[in-house]
């Protein structure tokens, strides 16, 4: 089995075609490094306009 150069050196990496191990890792080109952080899609929407509702306790 050869080893793949992307490897971080463990001999544990499992490397997809585009670039990503199974640790998190990805290849930027020239080494394996973390990618970058991206917002949760939850973050993205737009805050819903719900009316303000009196909570069931508060009677």
């Amino acid at each position: 089995m050869s080893e793949d150069p992307r490897c971080c050196g463990t001999g544990t990496c499992i490397i997809d075609p585009e670039g990503r191990c199974w640790c998190g890792q990805q290849w930027d080109g020239e080494k394996m490094a973390m990618p970058p952080l991206e917002p949760a899609a939850q973050e993205l929407q737009e805050p819903s306009s719900k009316p303000n509702q009196p909570s069931a306790s508060a009677k």
